[in-house]
């Protein structure tokens, strides 16, 4: 069990930091205007990968190595939605990401501001799937109490 806590605690951070920025951090930088919204995104960005990196990488192992322990397949089913994060943000909002941290990008760079507003509605994708994992998990461990 102690594999599937390490997973739990792991999806819900990721799930929750996700959470924070579709619901709070995107949305307070569109709200400014779109120098400011750039300029926030770059240092915000850079920050957050490293750390959705690592916690979706220690989830999706956790919920592996519980499931082949015998937790159920809940645990690998939850592996394999958190685990679709990882392609989704590499080949879908990756090149959004490379557009956007482009240096020679400014704020009146043509389509900049339609570049942040799809990263928003993607990075929802990616908020979605990780509390649906942490649904999943947290349904298995209260399944086994």
């Amino acid at each position: 069990m102690f594999a599937e806590i390490i997973a739990f605690i792991c999806t819900g951070l990721f799930a929750g930091a996700a959470l924070y920025v579709s619901v709070v951090e995107h949305p307070a930088r569109m709200s400014c205007n779109l120098a400011v919204a750039l300029a926030e995104f770059r240092p915000s960005y850079r920050r957050a990968a490293v750390m959705q990196v690592i916690l979706a990488l220690i989830g999706v192992a956790g919920a592996i190595i519980a499931y082949y322990f015998g937790r159920g397949t809940a645990t690998l089913v939850a592996a394999i939605v958190l685990a679709t994060v990882v392609p989704w943000t590499l080949f879908v909002i990756m090149p959004i990401n490379r557009q956007l941290l482009d240096e020679t990008r400014t704020s009146e760079t043509p389509e900049t501001d339609v570049l942040l507003k799809k990263w928003g509605r993607l990075h929802n994708v990616r908020t979605i799937a990780s509390l649906l994992a942490l649904t999943i998990l947290a349904a298995n461990i209260v399944g086994y109490m």
